[in-house]
């Protein structure tokens, strides 16, 4: 059994993804489960988590209506702004969805994340999350790693997600990866939080993406080298698959990505670690229910 636990899911419309640049024609475009079904399907993945793509109070409805038409989506990341006052009130019906497992928020975005991290406000909705059991997934980037490990420490009544492995900036390794220690230092931090779980999603991206050229066999060693790392700071009950579809199309397809975790998971997994991170930390982190398998 496996799931995928980050994937993108959108009606594009240029105004409401400001991240999305005319470098990345790919992503210019409707992105939907159907997009992904063949490949998904093809891999051997039986559930997906939708993940928030955009800033928007409609995000999270958007996304349940998806789960409500496509059971393979099986939990919904949405988004909702953590510092309202009206958060409580927000998070109401949306706890009646079945689907509705937490919330993210673009934090690699935003200018002073520290600032973000500390407002009281924010903090006061991150303890709303986490009364209800709902996961919060963190999204920054490499340098920004030290600034949330505080903020982590200090939530710690239910799960919290490391999105793509913290993003490292794969882009810039050397043959010897000097540079990957600041973020290997991070990341031990975090794992040493134990209510947080780490994504193995998201690196085709972090590499040098946009030469064209597809993965080069370095970029793919680099990112065994990031799946063997957090396997040592988190150990295998507390990884999980992501693909970050469509994102990793700028990259690299469904497939590839895919193959880059089997190819890791068959060498550097146990049967029983292989199954944990297919799928059974999946289901303990969001508490996911399975969709109904029929011929």
């Amino acid at each position: 059994m496996k799931i995928d636990t980050h994937q993108h899911y959108w009606h594009y419309h240029a105004q409401d993804f400001p991240w999305i640049s005319d470098s990345m024609p790919q992503l210019q475009r409707d992105c939907l489960p159907a997009d992904c079904e063949a490949a998904r399907r093809a891999a051997g993945v039986d559930g997906v988590v939708a993940v928030q793509a955009r800033t928007l109070p409609e995000e999270t409805d958007f996304l349940l209506h998806l789960a409500d038409t496509h059971p393979e989506v099986v939990g919904v990341v949405g988004w909702a702004d953590l510092g309202a006052a009206d958060l409580k009130h927000r998070l109401e019906p949306w706890c009646e969805h079945a689907a509705f497992k937490g919330l993210r928020h673009i934090l690699q975005d935003e200018a002073d994340v520290a600032a973000w991290v500390n407002a009281a406000a924010v903090n006061h909705g991150m303890q709303l999350l986490q009364q209800r059991q709902l996961v919060y997934d963190v999204l920054v980037f490499e340098h920004q790693l030290p600034t949330v490990i505080e903020f982590c420490a200090r939530h710690d009544a239910h799960w919290l997600v490391l999105d793509h492995v913290g993003k490292p900036a794969l882009r810039d390794w050397g043959p010897k990866r000097e540079q990957s220690r600041p973020w290997a230092d991070s990341l031990s931090k975090l794992a040493a939080l134990p209510h947080v779980m780490c994504k193995l999603s998201g690196l085709v991206t972090e590499t040098h993406w946009n030469h064209g050229q597809g993965l080069s066999l370095a970029d793919a060693q680099n990112i065994w080298a990031c799946f063997d790392q957090a396997l040592d700071a988190f150990g295998p009950e507390r990884l999980m698959y992501g693909s970050d579809w469509p994102v990793c199309q700028l990259s690299s397809p469904y497939d590839a990505v895919h193959g880059l975790a089997q190819t890791w998971a068959q060498t550097a997994l146990t049967p029983s670690g292989q199954e944990a991170f297919w799928s059974g930390n999946a289901l303990r982190c969001y508490g996911l229910k399975l969709p109904t398998v029929t011929d």
